[in-house]
């Protein structure tokens, strides 16, 4: 839709993304007790593996899981195709399997079809989910609300971050691990910090863009996912995410000179390869801005200094708030992509 919003503080993105930290602030207090319960639960009968369900920003999320999951908990993590239950009819032997089930609605058919059919085949059930109301809250055996109240623009902000927080909170519980949780008593005020950052930089280097690649490794790679998904929703032009890794293989044959390239990295094991890569692209010509990602080339964008398992989190909101910017300069409504609706409910 064409954009008659005279800036972009006047969109419903930018309002309902700047509460974010008000709204992880609100869901750690309504979920503490849960989550404790849930934790010394899941340390009792641990599951031989973790499946996770969701579409769009939701399996966005739940890559960020993966990562943390099987790196803290040592539990093999999956994603499900919902279209094997729902279009298919069947459903693999999922005894002792737990299942985290991720969505804003909790109304999508072919999620609820594919929790429905994981229960029948054994598996226990966590959902993460922003209407309690909703039939995926009836559904679980434990729900997480991501609390983070109505969201009325079609691009998903606030819900998003709200959904990192819980999936963090979860492993933090299920893990016992003290350390994270004392972090994540710090995150309301680092989103806070994160939204008034200035990435206003990238807004010129994206105004007539085409195309762009959006880079990152680990659990920064579901960040990467969703910030591509964020520039096609709103932004109007074709964006993809790649693992740092995964680039090598084919995609990083198009970088060449003034190809905008956007990379997320965080202080951990994967940071090397991220730099190396913007090196490497800043050698070609390409037109770099990096977000937690050192160097002296192209944009840098700034970040919050903080431990690298929140660190995604914190920048994929100051994402949002210069994806918004960059939406309106490209004359488009944020609120409102052409051909979208808020709850997609596929079969």
């Amino acid at each position: 839709m064409l954009n008659t919003i005279a800036s972009p503080e006047r969109t419903l993105m930018f309002r309902e993304a700047a509460e974010s930290g008000d709204v992880v602030r609100r869901q750690r207090t309504t979920n503490a007790a849960t989550l404790t319960a849930l934790g010394g639960q899941l340390r009792d009968t641990p599951p031989r593996a973790l499946v996770t369900l969701g579409r769009g920003s939701s399996d966005n999320a739940a890559t960020f899981a993966r990562y943390l999951v099987e790196r803290r908990l040592g539990v093999l993590t999956g994603s499900a195709a919902p279209s094997v239950a729902s279009v298919y009819e069947t459903a693999p032997d999922m005894r002792d399997v737990l299942v985290l089930a991720i969505s804003q609605s909790g109304r999508s058919p072919d999620l609820l079809t594919a929790v429905e059919k994981a229960r029948d085949r054994g598996a226990r059930i966590v959902a993460l989910v922003n209407d309690e109301t909703s039939p995926l809250a009836a559904q679980a055996d434990t729900c997480l609300p991501l609390a983070a109240g109505p969201e009325r623009s079609v691009a998903a902000t606030k819900s998003f971050i709200a959904t990192l927080s819980a999936i963090l909170d979860f492993i933090a519980a299920w893990a016992d691990d003290q350390k994270l949780a004392a972090a994540l008593d710090s995150l309301p005020d680092l989103l806070d910090r994160a939204w008034n950052l200035d990435w206003a930089a990238a807004v010129p280097a994206l105004k007539n863009a085409h195309d762009l690649y959006v880079v990152g490794r680990g659990h920064g790679f579901g960040i990467a996912q969703e910030a591509a998904l964020k520039i096609k929703e709103t932004c109007g032009f074709h964006a993809e995410a790649f693992s740092a890794a995964e680039i090598r293989h084919g995609p990083m044959s198009l970088v060449g000179n003034g190809f905008p390239v956007l990379l997320f990295g965080q202080q951990d094991a994967t940071l090397d390869s991220v730099a190396e890569l913007a090196r490497e692209f800043a050698g070609r010509g390409a037109e770099l801005m990096r977000a937690g990602v050192p160097g002296d080339t192209g944009i840098s964008l700034p970040t919050i200094d903080t431990d690298p398992l929140i660190a995604p989190v914190a920048a994929i909101l100051s994402f949002y708030r210069m994806a918004n910017a960059l939406a309106v300069a490209r004359g488009h409504d944020p609120d409102h992509p052409p051909h979208l609706a808020k709850v997609t409910e596929t079969v």
